[in-house]
């Protein structure tokens, strides 16, 4: 990952220095010993004394594709409204802000890098307006084998001044130290469960909170309840959670095994074939398409939109860790 490098002669001063390496101690500190249900918001809070904010939105994202808008998974906030999460969605497509972060990994974003000749949408205005983003800053970077992105927002009003090069260097810093921190923590955590691929893992609270979600287990409860805004999950999923260890049904064709992990619940998906990590019409459409058939004709095969062909083509690249159809061709033989 990588921050803005500041311009020569134009370094942190050292007092910003010495806070930066306060923040980062207090940082190790909280990953160390806060439980994790309150470690994020805690760190946060650590960033705004380092970089002063008014508002901040931070958890999982999907990024999209040409058939589909990015998409907040699961969040947490500062001084924003609990609907903050849904609206965005709902406007993601044309969200250049965001889109500009997702296309540059672990490289801080202002406000300023994305205005200009761009003419902002009217809908993202509205919403800016109304939850008082005039100043913007954020850091988007890979979770690593979950399929999903990692992001850290933060925002003043009008009457405030934009941040700073050198805030957006302390921010880049201390957000890139807390994604390592995030990173090592849940890989303690899962450690603890059975051992099911990131994509296809989740950890909630016993009230249902979710912590962390991999993509592909979030496709499934999105699947099973439509609607389901994320975050928290799905109210007939939460019942399970007191009968930990046990396995409950998400829809027609998936089932989730939960195991307690320390004060959470750890949740996975329950394949039939505990040797392959894909669900059956996941691998019926991973080898169709690894034979050369278009998703039209798959999706004729088997019965499917071209849609939830796509979807399932999606899942099956992130739970096999392949990029493209050679390195699928070869997963799928072991599959």
């Amino acid at each position: 990952m990588s921050v803005p490098a500041p311009q020569p002669g134009a370094g942190p001063h050292p007092d910003a220095v010495r806070a930066l390496s306060r923040s980062l101690l207090a940082l190790g500190q909280l990953a160390r010993h806060t439980q994790p249900q309150d470690m994020l918001h805690q760190a946060l809070q650590t960033l705004q004394a380092l970089v002063p904010f008014d508002s901040a939105w931070w958890g999982e994202m999907s990024a999209g594709d040409v058939h589909t808008s990015p998409r907040n998974w699961l969040h947490g906030s500062m001084g924003l409204s609990q609907s903050f999460a849904q609206e965005w969605n709902e406007l993601s497509a044309v969200d250049e802000f965001a889109r500009q972060s997702m296309s540059r990994l672990g490289v801080v974003i202002r406000e300023r890098d994305v205005t200009g000749d761009i003419a902002e949408h009217a809908e993202v205005l509205a919403f800016s307006e109304r939850h008082g983003l005039y100043h913007c800053m954020a850091l988007t970077a890979e979770l690593p084998h979950s399929g999903l992105l990692f992001f850290v927002s933060v925002y003043r009003p009008q009457t405030r001044t934009e941040f700073t090069d050198q805030e957006t260097v302390l921010f880049g810093e201390f957000v890139v130290h807390l994604l390592q921190h995030w990173h090592h923590r849940l890989q303690a955590l899962q450690s603890d469960s059975p051992s099911r691929p990131w994509d296809s893992f989740a950890l909630a609270g016993p009230s249902g909170d979710l912590l962390f979600a991999g993509l592909r287990i979030s496709l499934a409860l999105g699947e099973a309840h439509p609607g389901w805004a994320g975050t928290r999950l799905p109210t007939a999923v939460v019942q399970g959670l007191a009968r930990a260890p046990c396995t409950v049904a998400v829809g027609k064709a998936c089932r989730l095994r939960m195991e307690p992990c320390g004060s959470l619940v750890a949740i996975s998906i329950a394949s039939r074939h505990p040797k392959s990590p894909l669900a059956p019409r996941e691998l019926s459409a991973a080898m169709l398409y690894a034979q050369g058939r278009s998703h039209k004709d798959i999706a004729a095969t088997l019965g499917l939109t071209p849609a939830t062909v796509r979807t399932y083509l999606r899942t099956a690249y992130a739970a096999l860790g392949v990029s493209n159809k050679l390195e699928l061709v070869a997963a799928l033989r072991t599959a």
